[in-house]
């Protein structure tokens, strides 16, 4: 017989796929001629869930910093406000000759969330001068309450609109004025008085550098309060579209019977200065107060919340019992490969809601032998594709991918905690999330759940290895 190059070559690759082609049920495996092999699935280990209070965190170095208020019939009260340090325009800035000031207001450009209310709810945000410098504070934890001073130099009141742009008026040196179309964002008005005391007219050594305004100046910090059930805006520091805008006329540096008339912006910038959140939930009267309260008593349903809010505790107790159970069947040398293991966490029906709708990702995570948080081996970088946590919006679930974990179990590691928590739909949180503000309710596991029943579940597909 006579074979073509091509012919040899088709029949090089024929060999090779199948040679490549193998039962499903091994791939990962490395079986010997000896050894034998049975496949099964288990989605009846127990798990448990507990309802814990998150762990404070930082505030500063965030992607997005919270604002706001909410008043949720599950949840109870949530509350967020953000304290800022004001840079200024540049060092050794000078305001000019016979500065007066026109107006001045505070720019706060929305980040890229919002969880709440936008359609009935009324936001009233109040403005405040820091007590001491921002830039000096040695702790930025989201439960420390930065203190004011004096009274307050702007306020807001309305709904808000998070996506929409709008117009403003710009002000062109040696031009007509000019509408352009900014970003969408807050605008609180300043105190004229204020600014013109304690800015315009302020030493001009205070401007030689940042450092020297930041000890004068101190900073500024924003609250919020809201009817209805309100809601948490998040706002961008990380460019350079939050600031204090300051209009005012000065004499012409050249003919000095010219007024000019101006406009300067000190920044409020993560790259400048200080920038950090502080948080807060009241539980008091909710069902959650009550788990919190009553830790050993077994509950069927759970709570996540972000905003350092709510985690739970997930335990996987069945895990030894399960491998004895199948040395004792099996032979005390076999070998129990995990193939498979999902954790699977139902939400509770009804409880995805606007404006509370359930969070879109949630963090899974464990402790190290020190106590610290961890990712799991399954996502050792938090930024796997396949370890999921992503919310399933028709099936109302969340489905991990935690083979290599439940691997680590069963092989007799030490389950130092594991636990769940909210996390921010654009980034995997392992620290406690203040960059979202979204809440779930889930099902907790339970023992003879019919068949499709929703609950709290661990899928384990395994093969023994005698």
């Amino acid at each position: 017989m006579k074979f073509t190059k091509q012919d040899l070559l088709t029949l090089l690759i024929g060999l090779f796929l199948f040679a490549s082609c193998k039962d499903e049920n091994t791939i990962g495996l490395n079986p010997d001629t000896d050894q034998t092999f049975s496949g099964s699935l288990i989605d009846t280990a127990t798990v448990t869930s507990q309802t814990l209070l998150d762990d404070v965190t930082s505030g500063v170095g965030l992607t997005r910093h919270p604002l706001g208020y909410i008043t949720d019939p599950v949840f109870g009260k949530s509350f967020a406000s953000i304290s800022m340090s004001l840079g200024i325009p540049s060092a050794a800035f000078r305001f000019g000759t016979n500065a007066n000031i026109d107006s001045a207001v505070l720019v706060l450009p929305y980040g890229t969330q919002f969880y709440g209310d936008t359609t009935t709810s009324v936001y009233a945000l109040q403005v405040k001068q820091l007590a001491s410098d921002l830039s000096q504070e040695k702790s930025f934890q989201t439960n420390i309450t930065f203190p004011t001073t004096g009274a307050a130099l702007g306020t807001y009141s309305g709904k808000i609109q998070p996506n929409t742009k709008f117009k403003i008026t710009s002000i062109v040196a040696g031009g007509p004025d000019t509408a352009i179309t900014v970003v969408p964002q807050i605008r609180i008005k300043l105190n004229n008085t204020f600014v013109q005391t304690n800015i315009i007219k302020a030493d001009t050594l205070k401007y030689d550098d940042l450092n020297s305004f930041f000890r004068y100046f101190k900073g500024l910090q924003v609250t919020a309060s809201a009817t209805n059930q309100g809601g948490i805006m998040f706002f961008n520091f990380t460019g350079t579209d939050a600031r204090v805008d300051i209009y005012y006329k000065r004499q012409n540096a050249t003919t000095t019977t010219a007024i000019d008339t101006v406009m300067t912006s000190f920044p409020i910038s993560t790259s400048t200065g200080p920038v950090t959140a502080t948080v807060g939930h009241d539980y008091t009267g909710t069902v959650i107060k009550t788990q919190l309260d009553n830790p050993t008593v077994k509950y069927q349903v759970t709570y996540l919340q972000a905003l350092a809010g709510l985690k739970n505790k997930i335990s996987f107790p069945y895990l030894k019992s399960f491998v004895a159970d199948l040395k004792a069947k099996n032979g005390a040398n076999a070998k129990v490969l995990v193939n498979k293991a999902q954790l699977v966490v139902d939400l509770n029906d009804g409880t995805d809601v606007a404006p509370f709708n359930a969070a879109q990702r949630l963090s899974l995570y464990n402790y190290d032998i020190a106590g610290q948080r961890a990712n799991l081996i399954d996502n050792p970088s938090g930024t796997s594709t396949t370890f999921g946590g992503y919310f399933d919006s028709v099936n109302k679930r969340y489905i991990f991918s935690i083979t290599d974990y439940i691997q680590s179990l069963v092989n007799g590691s030490t389950d130092y905690g594991t636990f769940l928590a909210p996390s921010s739909l654009t980034e995997f949180n392992l620290t406690p999330s203040v960059t979202s503000s979204a809440r779930s309710v889930i099902k907790a596991y339970k023992a003879g759940a019919s068949s499709g029943e929703k609950r709290l579940k661990l899928n384990i597909f395994y093969t023994i290895v005698n």
